[in-house]
């Protein structure tokens, strides 16, 4: 009996000893997906989206307030530099250039009749000046003649800036007609036709934005303005390659290169932009060869490339985790010891996971560039996540290995 309970005992202890062997020091043997390091080309992109526009464009608006009584093209027609655009009514502007003239015409009259009395009164003062000098009149009828002469000079003198002043009104007037007849500054496409005939053009003040006309623009060099995140924006340069994505023409891409970077966060309008919300800066990138089907207003994607790496070791982003250990580098008491959180990967070794901390390199669409922490001979547990979020360093795992594809397999 006592030699049946020694041999049960051996066989138990037989048994602990393989169920250890396959149970990691955490419990069962994990099982896990691997890939090998290798060596990739890598692209670190950054995404922003926006609106496409053309590079150079004019909104016309009025220096004077009227009725629009003619418009003589059409939204999406071509123009060239000086073309006729349109006109506003300029009626009340000709009655006052007429009543312009014709105060000028009065005024000049008027100072050829002030000119003959000054020379009459400059006689005249001039002759009794040699009376006075000779004592033959009385002081009192030599400042008479003075004072007289001087009045007639400043009459004259008043005339003069009478008549600079009703030029200046004449030519004001003119102005204004001139400027109710709207000219395309420059040779482009009429891109937005925002108004009708008969419709009223306002003049802009500082509360009151004026009228918008129309806008031209000029097609040829096409851009993508976009709003790059705070956190991107770092990275981002003048003359770096971008490709565009044009959400109405899905299956196009455009090569761009940036050409603007705004070196201050744009400020929201509205409602009130809290602190702590996230910043944007303008950037734009301006388009090589674009198709001519592109037009403006159109929404865009813009994967703006910041970074290149060739031949690289890369891993996938997914395999990264964040661990805690104890800090070698604090003091010798184990009062003062805290855990400190390292980034690395899992690499699998004889059926164990070890963890290796890792320096990271660039960052592409779903793999990372690894600069130090791995080698081309490791493998790393890429998966699955469920298992890879709780694996610790030292636990027992498993490959799991792949599976045939049946025809039907709908998972």
């Amino acid at each position: 009996m006592k030699k049946k309970i020694i041999i049960a005992g051996v066989i138990i202890l037989f048994l602990i000893i393989i169920i250890s062997n396959i149970k990691g020091k955490n419990g069962i043997v994990k099982k896990v997906k691997v890939r090998q390091v290798k060596k990739t080309d890598i692209v670190q992109k950054v995404n922003a989206t926006g609106e496409v526009k053309p590079k150079k464009f004019v909104d016309l608006s009025s220096d004077i307030s009227g009725r629009i009584v003619k418009i003589a093209v059409k939204e999406g027609e071509f123009v060239k530099k000086g073309q006729f655009l349109l006109k506003i009514d300029s009626t009340y502007n000709e009655w006052e250039v007429q009543r312009a003239k014709a105060s000028l015409e009065n005024l000049q009259v008027q100072l050829k009749i002030q000119k003959a009395n000054l020379d009459a009164r400059k006689r005249e003062f001039h002759r009794y000046e040699l009376l006075w000098k000779d004592k033959m009149i009385s002081d009192e009828m030599y400042e008479n003649k003075k004072l007289a002469y001087e009045n007639a000079l400043y009459t004259y003198q008043s005339y003069l800036h009478r008549i600079d002043e009703s030029k200046a009104s004449l030519k004001s007037a003119e102005e204004k007609i001139k400027k109710s007849i709207i000219n395309s500054p420059i040779d482009g496409v009429v891109s937005s036709l925002k108004v009708e005939e008969g419709e009223v053009a306002i003049i802009g003040t500082m509360n009151n934005p004026g009228t918008v006309l129309m806008t031209i623009a000029d097609l040829s060099v096409m851009e993508v303005e976009v709003e790059v995140d705070e956190t991107d924006i770092i990275n981002v340069r003048v003359g770096q390659e971008a490709e565009v994505s044009v959400d109405a023409f899905p299956d196009i891409k455009i090569k761009g290169k940036v050409s603007e970077v705004g070196s201050s966060a744009l400020q929201k309008t509205g409602l009130q932009q809290s602190s702590d919300e996230a910043k944007t800066f303008k950037t734009v990138v301006t388009l090589i060869n674009p198709p001519k089907k592109i037009k403006p207003g159109l929404s865009a994607s813009t994967d703006i490339i910041v970074a290149k790496a060739n031949s690289v070791l890369t891993i996938p982003i997914s395999a990264i985790v964040v661990r805690e250990f104890p800090d070698t580098k604090g003091e010798n008491t184990k009062k003062d010891k805290k855990n400190k959180e390292k980034e690395g990967v899992f690499i699998y070794k004889n059926g164990v996971a070890k963890f290796s901390e890792i320096k990271k390199g660039i960052t592409g669409d779903m793999d990372i560039e690894v600069k130090k922490g791995l080698s081309l001979k490791d493998k790393i547990i890429i998966g699955p996540f469920k298992i890879l979020r709780l694996l610790n360093d030292g636990d027992r795992v498993e490959i799991i290995k792949n599976r045939k594809k049946k025809n039907f397999d709908f998972k």
